[in-house]
């Protein structure tokens, strides 16, 4: 079996200090990718929607009240509709639309939102995985790998590796392959 030849492990500790390093810096940055998105879809369903269902409450009492006071002064008989009354009417009407639009869109928003963000969320949620579980894993087995070339590169040859191959140990400089020396002592041949 032909062995290994390491040389150096200086690659390896670098790739796995490297990972390490990513690591600690991938982990916050994902953990905060995480963190903005459930803000922007509580801020969504929760805060924008009830804002502008609150608005749209508000606004829905200004009108009533601006219609209360137009048709007050037409049956009033003392005084015609002014145009401030009629005013106060068209901007009451103009901020109930608006409102209504503010929150519709809210609301599709809000749907949107979960059909786009969804399957990025699940990606970034397997990506977090593999952060967590994955990597340090691999940065274990690198750390495992270094001790194991380490030990292979330490041990010290032993007894039967620093004897000749087979073949060899007959073998005389000068002569035929394979051809013993028989001057040489019998001890020495084997």
């Amino acid at each position: 079996m032909p062995g290994a030849h390491v040389t150096s492990t200086e690659a390896i500790e670098s790739f796995r200090a490297a990972l390490i390093v990513h690591l600690s810096k991938a982990r916050p940055l994902l953990e905060d990718a995480c963190d903005d998105v459930m803000r922007t879809r509580q801020w969504l369903q929760q805060d924008r929607r009830i804002h502008w269902e609150n608005q749209l409450r508000r606004r829905t009492k200004e009108l009533e009240n601006a219609q209360q006071a137009l048709y007050s002064a037409r049956l009033a008989n003392l005084r015609d509709e002014t145009t401030a009354e009629q005013a106060a009417l068209l901007r009451a009407k103009r901020a109930v639309n608006e409102a209504e639009e503010k929150l519709r869109l809210v609301k599709r928003w809000t749907l949107e939102f979960d059909q786009r963000a969804g399957p990025l969320v699940k990606q970034l949620e397997q990506l977090r995985t593999m952060l967590s579980n994955d990597m340090p894993k691999a940065a274990a087995y690198l750390a495992q790998v270094l001790k194991t070339l380490e030990a292979y590169a330490n041990v010290a040859p032993s007894a039967s590796s620093m004897t000749a191959p087979a073949g060899d140990a007959t073998d005389i400089p000068g002569d035929e392959p394979g051809k013993q020396d028989s001057a040489a002592p019998p001890e020495t041949l084997s």
